[in-house]
């Protein structure tokens, strides 16, 4: 009891600390807030209001079907283009696509002679141009098919290929981007709190003042995961409720405390790294160098940029000994598929398992530094 009574009281001092820390603190916030955000909205792989002229040397009925195909909000509405200024619009950037109908183009489709159709694309918006290409001649061949079938019989296609998409009905990057950022700044921000708590005593000066108290390195070092932990397990909370459902608009198909179960479990493993990394690091900046090279890498193999399954074997079977790497699989269970506790808890023991060990390595090796410091 006195050992847990000491554990409690130094951590209400460590987070009177970080609320004091205007630095830290804002770092949560924008970590949790205004990054996701970003991250959700500005690195979208949709096709979202490209921008096309038509130039229709046809005007017939299937010319005229075929500009008003290309509808919002993939694309913004066509505009009307002369043949002879299609060079000097695609140099001077104004539109992304440009579709040249040909003459006499609706005879021929109905004659069965394939006319050519020639769609001009600006390939330096380079996600547009490939992703809009594809739409393009998707729509092109439904409005065509559509109009030779009812202009006359048709043969039906021999296979009726219908394909659903699961979790993710529109296939949005923002539903993907905005999770994985969040699950991201979940290791960061443990990683650098844990081990900023630790070094700020260093370089205080009052590491020495704690260590003549009555407290235990194992006090102090619980104190400063706990603390961190909960700062972060709240902000991931409001993140997900405010920022992620309501800001976003994602809906969140599995059950936010099972996830944020398995966030305070993680946390032991990953604060337990920043308290391990202070005890080498002797500043702020080496600290930030320590991290680079350890939550760079923790994140870029997790699984929440890259799937596991484009990974070499052998890093594939090495990264199964990271916690970060089970932490992704069941956040990505939880939230996108609405997993329950049946299907993630092999998930969460592995996390625990290697999360305690992580935590005693941390544990030793602050007692450690601190029994040679005093």
């Amino acid at each position: 009891m006195r050992a847990a009574e000491n554990i409690l009281w130094l951590a209400g001092k460590e987070l009177r600390s970080f609320f004091r820390d205007w630095v830290l603190l804002a770092l949560v916030v924008y970590s949790f807030s205004l990054a996701i955000i970003a991250q959700a909205q500005s690195s979208s792989q949709e096709l979202h209001n490209a921008s096309i002229g038509i130039v229709d040397e046809d005007h017939s009925e299937l010319s005229r079907r075929l500009a008003r195909a290309f509808l919002p909000p993939y694309f913004k509405p066509p505009r009307p283009v002369a043949i002879g200024d299609v060079d000097h619009l695609m140099n001077t950037g104004k539109f992304t696509f440009i579709l040249d109908i040909p003459p006499h183009f609706e005879r021929d489709v109905l004659g069965g002679r394939q006319p050519a159709l020639q769609l001009a694309v600006d390939a330096t918006a380079m996600m547009q141009a490939g992703i809009g290409s594809g739409y393009a001649q998707q729509i092109l061949q439904a409005e065509i098919d559509s109009f030779v079938a009812r202009a006359g019989p048709s043969r039906a296609a021999p296979v009726d290929l219908q394909v659903r998409f699961a979790f993710n009905p529109n296939v949005a990057t923002a539903w993907f981007t905005a999770v994985m950022g969040l699950i991201n700044s979940v290791t960061m921000l443990a990683i650098i709190l844990a081990g900023a708590a630790v070094v700020r005593e260093r370089e205080h000066g009052t590491m020495d003042h704690l260590l003549v108290m009555p407290v235990s390195p194992f006090e102090i070092a619980m104190s400063k995961i706990l603390a961190n932990g909960l700062v972060i397990t709240v902000a991931v909370a409001l993140s997900v409720s405010l920022v992620v459902r309501h800001l976003l608009a994602i809906p969140i198909a599995g059950s936010v405390p099972l996830f944020l179960a398995g966030v305070a479990l993680y946390l032991f493993f990953a604060t337990s790294v920043g308290v391990f990394l202070a005890t080498i690091a002797r500043t702020m900046p080496q600290l930030g160098l320590l991290f680079m090279l350890v939550a760079i890498p923790l994140n870029m193999l997790s699984g929440a940029n890259t799937p596991l399954e484009s990974m070499p074997t052998f890093l594939r079977t090495i990264m199964q000994a990271s916690p970060t790497t089970h932490f992704v699989s069941f956040a990505q269970a939880i939230l996108y598929r609405g997993a329950g506790i049946d299907v993630v808890w092999p998930q969460y023991l592995a996390v625990a398992a290697m999360g305690a060990l992580f935590l005693g390595l941390g544990l030793l090796r602050f007692r450690k530094v601190a029994t040679a410091t005093s």
